[in-house]
């Protein structure tokens, strides 16, 4: 009693608590269930609980010590470390205490300095060392009572970690237990899905433990605990909600990664006395780096909205609900697999190229002119629904924009340059369109000139019970336009005008009784080059679609965009 008195007054003294210290937690479970529901008891303190998981953070270089009493010989001990963000030096010693701490056993505790130094003085003796990034345990069957130290330092940066301790680790069991096989295995592989499946933890099923599994996705490596995964997370993102049953949880983004590169490792040995404070701060990952979902207590997720032909690292880890300790499943990593090659379809320089697209889908054109060029001109008329078009020279993008209707693109020309014309279809559904590509000058051209804007103006001031008066740009090209009319109902909007009509489709498949007139026009001066028509035979309080097509030389036509009019009811 006498001996076990003085290792409590020593701990007292080496920690500088002073009389009015709190009692040191053993495991006499009423007092530790006590103490451990009281966080601010441990909160940056020097002592380790019995049986409670801590978490602590280091600077780089500057070694940090913990303590615990184990009260009585042929103890059983369990120390468990895990390092988070970086490789970890740390050692147990057992302090070589004298065996009376107090003058003749009077109980009266000696002078504080003189109890510091005789700890000091002595080393102690060395049970466990180690160095590196994986959760290591030190564990003995039977250990002498004593004051136990546990000296943790980063070397490489600041950090954090988690230590457990316990004089009974045959009962606590705190952290799940693996299977015979811990391994994770790929069951299915996809371009952008891969099935991960691994064998359930005993802990659940067997000691009843509430036990649930998490799953951590990212493009760089494996990680060997929880924590590690987790300090790559931001604080916001770190949880993520369970999916819903039957629903495997997929809200993978990996569009942008942008690891930092870890540091080297360790080089030289480092004296764990070294008093240099140096913090090195590295910047923190983007919430889509490393994803992590926890799943229930099913063993068997498909993660899914990978990128195609693209490498991932899986890890598992089972989770003691009630303690928040985890064990780590072995990972494993796999490549997605590559997306379907498709057909690439050759351009003729000024032959036009009718294009459909799949819902969703996408077509690959190329154009590779034959002779030097300054520049390429390329027309883009989507008939039904927007479409994206993506274009690159010999591998570097010039443009990636959404079309609708009729766009023409101007490109910077480079001798012998190839290009690569990606559309990718719509959503709605499938999409027709046609595509130019040329280096000719736009005399020789078979689509049109167009101006930027090809909106037909309505004047409302003009409008009377039996006419309309609109305006249209033209260009500095002498072009053929056609204006077409059409009673619509009075209900009818554009959402029903883009469902009806084909973009492409020319004047051709109109009715002779909707065509109003045709007329060339143009002007070589762009700031005039707009023409006016007023449309007469028309019925009051009726409205009416307008169309305008300008006429290529080779009698391809485009469609300007078309104009809801609607008469005047009483004049």
């Amino acid at each position: 009693m006498r001996q076990c008195k003085g290792w409590s007054v020593m701990l007292l003294a080496l920690l500088g608590l002073g009389a009015l210290a709190q009692k040191l937690p053993t495991r006499d479970e009423g007092l530790f269930q006590m103490q451990i529901r009281d966080k601010s008891l441990f909160h940056d303190s020097s002592v380790i609980p019995d049986g409670a998981e801590i978490s602590g953070y280091l600077f780089r270089d500057t070694p940090k010590r913990y303590y615990f009493v184990v009260e009585e010989d042929n103890t059983p001990l369990s120390v468990t470390v895990t390092p988070c963000d970086a490789p970890l030096e740390w050692k147990l010693i057992l302090q070589e205490l004298p065996e009376e701490a107090s003058g003749e056993g009077s109980g009266e505790p000696e002078p504080l300095e003189q109890q510091k130094q005789q700890v000091t003085i002595d080393d102690g003796t060395e049970l466990f060392t180690y160095k590196g990034n994986d959760v290591e345990a030190y564990v003995a069957t039977s250990t002498p009572s004593g004051l136990y130290q546990l000296e943790l330092l980063s070397t490489e940066k600041d950090s954090n970690f988690k230590v457990y301790a316990t004089t009974t680790p045959e009962s606590d069991q705190p952290y799940p237990e693996l299977p015979y096989d811990p391994r994770v295995d790929v069951t299915a592989l996809g371009r952008t899905t891969v099935t991960l499946a691994w064998k359930p933890t005993p802990t659940g099923f067997l000691m009843g433990q509430p036990v649930q599994y998490c799953v951590v996705i990212n493009k760089e490596h494996n990680f060997k605990s929880m924590c590690a995964a987790e300090a790559k997370m931001s604080v916001d993102d770190a949880f993520m909600l369970a999916p819903k049953p039957g629903r495997d949880f997929s809200p993978f983004d990996f569009a942008h990664f942008g690891f930092v590169p870890s540091d080297n490792g360790f080089g030289k040995d480092r004296g764990l006395t070294s008093n240099k404070i140096s913090r090195a701060y590295t910047a923190k990952p983007k919430a889509s780096d490393i994803q992590k979902v926890c799943i229930g207590n099913k063993n068997i997720f498909t993660v899914s909205d990978l990128k195609p032909d693209t490498q991932y690292y899986f890890d598992v880890f089972a989770v003691n609900s009630a303690t928040n300790t985890s064990t780590a499943y072995v990972g494993t990593f796999a490549r997605t697999k590559e997306e379907a090659r498709q057909k690439t379809v050759e351009l003729k320089d000024g032959k036009v190229s009718d294009v459909f697209i799949k819902r969703k889908g996408s077509k690959f054109l190329r154009f590779a002119p034959v002779s030097s060029h300054q520049r390429v001109t390329l027309f883009v008329h989507t008939c039904l629904d927007a479409v994206q078009v993506q274009v690159r020279r010999d591998g570097k993008l010039l443009l990636s924009q959404n079309v609708e209707g009729v766009r023409q693109f101007q490109l910077r020309g480079k001798p012998k340059a190839k290009y690569l014309i990606r559309l990718r279809g719509s959503r709605k559904g499938a999409s027709t369109l046609k595509v130019l590509a040329t280096t000719r000058p736009s005399s020789k051209q078979p689509f049109p000139s167009l101006p930027e804007d090809t909106r037909i103006k309505a004047f409302d001031k003009l409008r009377t019970c039996s006419s309309a008066t609109v305006a249209w740009l033209g260009t500095q090209d002498r072009n053929k336009f056609c204006i077409y009319r059409k009673e619509v109902a009075d209900n009818y909007g554009e959402e029903q005008r883009r469902r009806e009509q084909n973009q492409c489709a020319g004047p051709e498949t109109r009715r002779k009784s909707e065509k109003v007139l045709c007329k060339y026009f143009h002007s070589p001066n762009l700031q005039k080059a707009v023409t006016t028509e007023t449309i007469t035979g028309l019925e009051p309080g009726k409205t009416y679609l307008l169309d305008v097509y300008v006429v290529g030389h080779s009698g391809h036509s485009v469609k300007y965009q078309s104009k809801l009019v609607k008469t005047r009811k009483y004049c």
